[in-house]
């Protein structure tokens, strides 16, 4: 099964990325920057494989640059709340 297959799989495998970028003395701002990288690159070429991820495809493809990165800081503080 991949990690995309899977919601709550996908949550906890940015869960520990996040984790291990906090260890590695990565700073919030550069955090949510590579999460909007990670965005742009799943939007454009990754088809969703779950109802979830169909919708956050939708609403990035949808949303300006800034609303992009706050999607992207959502998503982090959704899993580092797990």
């Amino acid at each position: 099964m991949s990690v995309l297959d899977n919601f709550d799989t996908w949550k906890g495998f940015l869960a520990n990325r996040i984790q291990q970028a906090q260890q590695q003395g990565m700073d919030q701002q550069t955090m949510s920057t590579v999460a909007a990288e990670v965005g742009d690159y799943l939007a454009q070429s990754v088809e969703a494989k779950n109802s979830e991820e169909a919708v956050l495809k939708e609403l990035w493809n949808a949303a300006s640059e800034q609303e992009q990165q706050a999607i992207a800081n959502i998503m982090i503080k959704l899993v580092q709340k797990q």
